[in-house]
């Protein structure tokens, strides 16, 4: 019985895995508006009634792909910090611009799937819960750049505007609690700078605009760097 089970099982993932990679073919022609269960069961050559057993509702679907892109980019940020962390001598600075290089290259090879969870909301479609843990893996490595710099080499920290403050506290203790609120508001906003480089390049807005973008980007985000203390952020 366990075999047959484990068959099952195995069955419903690849069945689970066409649909989706069929679906981000529809992204890429269509876009996430016109994303359509019919249209994907009538591809893979199901009857929509099979495909709902699968995914309910394209909701369901778009969730399934937005977790999935997430929880991609994610992992390239991880990967890249630990290849950054490992190398001798490295510094915080080395580890930020590591990350956010392997965002860019991930956004740039994979540019529907980005502008699904990072361009135009689509319309009628809520993100749920589950989007929310998978949305924070960049950020969450971003911080421990600086949890891990603040431990090794310490932080030139930037001075703290008192209208700020009430709110970088509320973003230390909620978001960062590893580190200052000095450090946690703009490490935020250093957060939303790069994926804003990020996006233009993504959607062509540097077109005549910049050329040389990989230079260009690496400076952006050393400078980015210098923002939230990473010491050798201007250098």
């Amino acid at each position: 019985m366990s075999a047959i089970r484990g068959a099952r099982e195995r069955a419903r993932t690849e069945v689970t895995a066409a649909i989706k990679d069929e679906a981000r073919k529809q992204l890429a022609a269509e876009g996430a508006a016109k994303l359509s269960l019919r249209a994907v069961a009538r591809e893979l050559g199901m009857v929509s009634s099979a495909l709902y057993r699968y995914f309910p509702s394209r909701d369901d679907l778009l969730t399934a792909l937005i977790v999935d892109a997430y929880d991609a980019v994610g992992e390239a940020a991880e990967r890249a910090h630990r290849t950054a962390a490992a190398a001798p001598g490295a510094t915080g600075l080395a580890r930020w611009v590591a990350v956010a290089l392997a965002v860019r290259e991930w956004a740039l090879a994979h540019p529907h799937e980005y502008a699904l969870i990072y361009g135009s909301p689509v319309p009628g479609y809520t993100a749920p819960q589950d989007t929310v843990g998978p949305a924070a893996r960049v950020g969450r490595v971003l911080i421990a750049v600086a949890e891990d710099a603040y431990r090794d080499e310490g932080l030139a920290l930037p001075p703290l505007p008192d209208e700020l403050r009430p709110e970088a506290e509320r973003i230390a203790a909620e978001v960062a609690p590893g580190l200052a609120p000095a450090v946690a508001a703009p490490l935020v906003a250093a957060w939303s700078q790069l994926f804003g480089l990020v996006s233009f390049e993504v959607f062509g807005q540097f077109h005549k605009v910049v050329e040389a973008r990989e230079v260009f980007f690496r400076r952006a985000v050393t400078e980015l760097a210098a923002t939230v203390g990473l010491r050798g952020g201007r250098g």
